[in-house]
């Protein structure tokens, strides 16, 4: 490229500097400590990863799906990054707080999210038929880690039980994936949720979803990888990243009889919308 000529960029607005440093492969992410008011979620997504991979998957007026938005935090990234947003989420109670959360935003942006959509559909993400979705640009989620949260041994969830006014799980509901204990039957109907978003998706458009592989009984279950392999099939699956998190504590887990790591990693799996071949 001759240097006085200006680079187009069709994917976002940021500039080369900020551009080359995202590609980095893996990155490390220690999200501020959680609101009060949004401690019931179990697993709160932090805005501030949301907001990084909003920036450089979209332009500014662009339109951000999370079929999957928990209290909010995809459109708060949204409101903050200047794009429009739809949330779908299942649990009415869970909803009526990612809406609190949208309105609190907005309160604390003033004019710059004025004419800004933020919008929340309660509803279920695998029935998409009804929902009318616009034309979707980006889509960013992050599924439950199967029925993890059932696990009665972690110590987070111990702690959970002692706060009466914290969600242990997500729901009783049993169209709630983090419900499905059959580890193919919720891969399935995983999968089928986001296959169905296909028809909503722009043409080149990308798909990113925050997962982790699952321990369970003593093996692995590797969630991001059949992710990748099966969504691979519907779509270009682009890459990686790796989200790292070095403030956690250790545990000695196995300590002198068994390998058990400490996992503090997610996947962040980047597919995109191409035609099929």
């Amino acid at each position: 490229m001759p240097p006085d000529r200006p680079l187009r960029n069709r994917l976002n607005d940021l500039a080369p500097k900020d551009w080359l440093k995202f590609q980095k492969s893996w990155f490390v992410h220690n999200p501020p400590p959680r609101r009060r008011d949004v401690l019931r979620h179990p697993a709160k997504f932090p805005e501030t990863l949301a907001q990084q991979f909003i920036e450089f998957f979209t332009h500014a007026g662009e339109i951000v799906l999370d079929p999957m938005v928990g209290t909010g935090s995809t459109l708060v990234a949204c409101l903050r990054s200047g794009r429009h947003s739809l949330g779908i989420e299942l649990n009415p109670g869970y909803a009526a707080l990612a809406r609190q959360a949208v309105t609190q935003e907005r309160a604390a942006l003033g004019e710059t999210a004025a004419a800004l959509t933020a919008d929340v559909i309660q509803g279920d993400a695998s029935h998409l038929a009804g929902l009318q979705l616009p034309p979707i640009d980006y889509v960013l989620t992050s599924p439950p880690y199967w029925d993890m949260l059932h696990a009665r041994g972690a110590a987070t969830q111990k702690q959970r039980r002692q706060a009466a006014e914290l969600d242990v799980t997500y729901s009783t509901d049993p169209a709630d994936l983090g419900n499905v204990h059959d580890y193919d039957q919720f891969l399935d109907r995983l999968c089928g949720v986001y296959v169905g978003l296909k028809p909503c998706l722009r043409p080149r458009a990308y798909l990113t979803i925050i997962v982790k592989n699952v321990k369970k009984g003593g093996r692995i279950y590797p969630l991001a990888w059949d992710l990748a392999a099966r969504l691979g099939q519907t779509y270009t699956l682009k890459d990686e990243r790796i989200w790292c998190q070095d403030d956690i504590r250790l545990a000695p887990y196995g300590l002198g009889s068994a390998w058990v790591s400490n996992t503090f990693h997610h996947y962040c799996l980047q597919f995109r919308n191409d035609a099929a071949p």
